[in-house]
């Protein structure tokens, strides 16, 4: 997969849904909640989100990490989701009789979903950080010798 300009491409997967029956500002509204963050959670975000979209965005994601665990070969537990992003799909026109012979027009919106996964070495568990007392020492020793310097 070709990267972009000189920067290190990183082994991912990503899968498309095209002309998805929901709004895209509404699907919008999904996808900005799970940018960025690993896989496993995301798929868990979703699965609890309220909105309507978020069945359809849960289904892209876990393609995707089907794809990247499947074709690439990649640890479903180390994925991110790097990309997500939604566009507008073609508004299927309808049109409602209205009083007096008239009629509105209703717009049936499409989106198409997109959601990219990419491979990031797994975190480390940290561990506290010893603090030892001649680090603590030191620097007191420092200060002084700085302020004798500047006399």
């Amino acid at each position: 997969m070709p990267g972009k300009g000189d920067a290190p491409v990183l082994p991912g997967a990503r899968a498309v849904a095209r002309h998805v029956r929901i709004s895209p500002m509404k699907a919008r509204r999904v996808v900005n909640l799970v940018r960025g963050l690993p896989a496993k959670e995301a798929l868990t975000v979703l699965q609890f989100a309220p909105q309507a979209a978020s069945e359809q965005v849960y289904k892209v994601l876990a393609s995707a990490i089907a794809n990247a665990e499947n074709n690439e070969r990649l640890d479903p537990d180390a994925l991110l989701v790097s990309e997500a992003f939604v566009d507008e799909g073609p508004t299927m026109k309808r049109f409602q009789p209205r009083a007096q012979g008239r009629a509105y027009r209703i717009r049936k919106r499409t989106c198409h979903i997109t959601v990219a996964v990419e491979a990031v070495a797994p975190a480390a568990p940290r561990k506290a950080a010893k603090k030892t007392a001649p680090a603590k020492q030191a620097a007191p020793a420092e200060a002084q010798s700085n302020t004798e310097g500047a006399e």
